[in-house]
């Protein structure tokens, strides 16, 4: 689990998801843009990450060509396959989940417990997509943003029932780059703070007590928020994490094929990507485009969203 992601904060329970029939919100599922197929250079290039994240070796990949959302999947998409599906999800079957302190909407008796070794995640009763930052607050508006307080088998619902799946981890790591290979954010090298608009929703002040919100958001962001990477996708670094179909292993880039890998046969964590609007350079800078992390599947946060691809109908074009 990332230092940066409140994985583990509700309970575990053996429930299997809702039937979704396969394609049935497809009509409304949102817009996507067109991969090109190509090899690109996977990993780390700077040798900045931390070694248990297994962000090297810097790697060639090659895959076909794929779609993918222009966003992540915001509340608004989400509470319509709600409302189609009646799907209920792990956070409201386990009845807790992962609320960041300075986000909580809810009654200090709603707080379970705090994470040992990061005090800044509670775990709090009734927190939901549709209650993020507990019982007392709602996302009516907030359907622009991210749906948050989802999990890797929420995530994977939603996928079929528009006819979509999760990325595998590196169709998410093309995609969030834009194109150009082995830079440490989607439009280059330097973050681009200071006296340049900032460009990513991360955090800002003295983590995790003041965050003086000068990318404009505290807590997440609208998902069309900031200019999109060179790809068309808005948000593939900071606002959220995203699931992606992958387990996690350290040592997925040392045994990694050259085309179209899919990581792991098998593990305990899956992986997540692109950071959030909790990352800051004192202890995570998980933001860089390169940058891995994971936690279980049926764990959720009010941190953690997702994005989906489509396979094209000919691979290789």
């Amino acid at each position: 689990m990332s230092c940066c992601s409140g994985g583990g904060a509700g309970t575990t329970l053996a429930v299997a998801p809702a039937e979704v029939r396969p394609g049935a919100g497809a009509g409304l599922a949102g817009p996507q843009v067109r991969i090109p197929a190509g090899v690109f250079a996977m990993g780390d290039a700077f040798g900045e990450g931390d070694p248990a994240d297994g962000e090297t070796p810097l790697h060639p990949v090659r895959l076909p060509a794929f779609l993918v959302d222009e966003t992540t999947v915001t509340n608004d998409a989400f509470a319509a396959f709600v409302d189609a599906t009646g799907h209920v999800t792990d956070a409201e079957h386990a009845g807790v989940s992962a609320v960041f302190h300075g986000l909580l909407t809810a009654r200090e008796s709603d707080v379970v417990r705090r994470l040992d070794t990061t005090p800044w995640w509670l775990a709090v009763q009734g927190a939901s997509w549709r209650h993020p930052g507990g019982a007392r607050s709602d996302v009516s508006e907030i359907g622009d943003h991210p749906v948050v307080h989802v999990s890797w088998r929420d995530a994977q619902a939603y996928a079929t029932w528009v006819g979509r799946r999760l990325p595998t981890e590196a169709e998410w790591e093309r995609a969030a780059r834009g194109g150009p290979d082995a830079r440490r954010f989607p439009w280059g090298d330097d973050r681009g703070d200071g006296t340049r608009e900032w460009r990513l929703n991360i955090w800002q002040g003295d983590f995790p007590e003041r965050d003086t919100a000068e990318d404009g958001w505290a807590g997440t962001a609208p998902a069309r928020s900031f200019a999109p990477n060179g790809f068309g996708l808005f948000s593939t670094v900071g606002n959220v994490w995203e699931w992606c179909q992958d387990w996690f292993s350290v040592h997925t880039y040392a045994k990694s094929p050259l085309d179209a890998p899919t990581g792991p046969a098998y593990g305990t964590q899956r992986v997540i990507r692109g950071g959030s609007f909790l990352c800051h350079d004192s202890y995570c800078r998980r933001y860089r485009v390169a940058a891995r992390s994971s936690t279980t599947p049926e764990s959720s946060s009010s941190n953690v969203g997702f994005r989906c691809v489509a396979d094209l109908p000919d691979l290789h074009h």
